[in-house]
């Protein structure tokens, strides 16, 4: 526990966690699925969470405070976000694997130098830093620009989903976005570099060269930042989990962490 930690301690929130479990237990670690910035669990719970359990995995999803079904927090910081994943995933039954969306990669990453996780999955991660407040200027300025001045971060259907995604899912999943809280934009927007995971774990990279978020750069950069090269899905959108073909990267990351040595 670090000192200032103990010294100001991050305030409690009532956090809202979705689950579904395997029929059959074979013992694999449970998954604990972290959104990004606006979406709750319930981007996970739309189709991934029950795929997970079919393949034999735990399944869980937590929404962040001031997200989702969670307690409204309008000046949540990134280390309150932090918090929340590790608190939840200590309360799981076993050594958890964190996986990561959007921005929800970047709070993955900073839970993972005070939770000894099993594993890591980034997926189309949003690390921060100038390069992330300047791609996501060029792509979507109008939806940008509030939120470096404390606004709302909008962001539209084609940064998020395939072109082949149904326009009526697109709008329902538009409808249920909400917002982060305004300090941690702008700590998104700071870019500070998280500590070294506990334990050093495998982490898996997973992107979308044609995310209209995430520039394939900066997937590059998220993978060898722990020794690896992303794994790649074209024609899909930011949200891989929630575009038509949301099956084949969660295929993908569930058979490498079954192939991973000593992880299954």
């Amino acid at each position: 526990m670090r000192g200032r930690e103990w010294a100001h301690p991050v305030r409690p929130a009532r956090r809202e966690v979705l689950g579904v479990d395997p029929e059959l237990e074979e013992g694999r670690p449970p998954l604990l699925f972290v959104p990004g910035f606006g979406h709750g669990a319930w981007a996970f719970a739309e189709h991934w969470l029950e795929y997970a359990a079919s393949r034999g995995f735990p399944a869980y999803a937590m929404s962040l405070r001031g997200h989702g079904g969670s307690e409204p927090a309008p000046g949540a910081t990134l280390r309150a976000y932090t918090h929340d994943v590790v608190q939840v995933a200590a309360g799981l039954p076993r050594q958890a694997v964190l996986v990561g969306h959007g921005a929800g990669a970047l709070v993955v990453s900073h839970a993972l130098a005070r939770y000894p996780a099993r594993a890591a999955v980034l997926v189309a991660p949003v690390l921060g830093g100038a390069a992330t407040a300047g791609a996501a200027l060029r792509a979507n300025p109008l939806g940008t620009l509030p939120a470096l001045f404390g606004g709302a971060l909008r962001l539209h259907r084609r940064q998020l989903f395939s072109r082949e995604l149904p326009e009526a899912d697109a709008r329902r999943h538009l409808a249920r976005l909400g917002r982060a809280g305004w300090r941690a934009q702008w700590q998104l927007l700071a870019g500070r570099p998280a500590e070294p995971a506990v334990g050093r774990p495998p982490v898996l990279v997973l992107g979308s060269p044609d995310d209209r978020v995430v520039p394939p750069t900066a997937l590059t950069r998220a993978a060898r930042r722990y020794g690896a090269a992303p794994l790649l899905f074209p024609g899909m959108g930011h949200d891989l989990m929630l575009d038509t073909r949301w099956q084949e990267p969660l295929d993908a990351l569930l058979d490498w962490l079954a192939k991973e040595p000593g992880r299954s």
